[in-house]
């Protein structure tokens, strides 16, 4: 639990950059008009997408793990599709949720100041 906390709050962080390294993008797509929610939904598919990526990247590696240790030792090893398929929701879940700080920041600029920095 601890490393899933850990992990999400970097993961923030991360889009936290993003946002203030997109600041232009979002003040110009405001002022185009579109609304905060349509910026907020954007991050959050955002933050959905990396993290679910993320999380199907890890399994996949796990899974070549245990195929080594399979062929390698004796010992009988493998892993269900089902503790696939929750890792991936658990990272996604965990993406979405710590993507929501991030994308209320995005959601709340002003597009004016957010030109600004063009």
């Amino acid at each position: 639990a601890v490393s899933l906390l850990v992990g999400g709050i970097g993961f923030m962080n991360i889009m936290l950059v993003s946002v203030s390294e997109r600041t232009s993008e979002i003040g110009l797509r405001k002022a185009l008009g579109a609304r905060s929610t349509d910026v907020m939904l954007q991050f959050l598919v955002e933050s959905l997408v990396l993290a679910s990526l993320g999380g199907a990247v890890g399994s996949a590696l796990g899974l070549g793990a245990v195929a080594i240790v399979a062929a390698v030792t004796p010992l009988p090893a493998a892993v269900g599709t089902g503790t696939v398929l929750i890792t991936v929701l658990l990272s996604g879940s965990i993406g979405l949720f710590f993507g929501v700080v991030p994308a209320r920041r995005a959601a709340q600029l002003d597009p004016i100041v957010a030109l600004r920095s063009l």
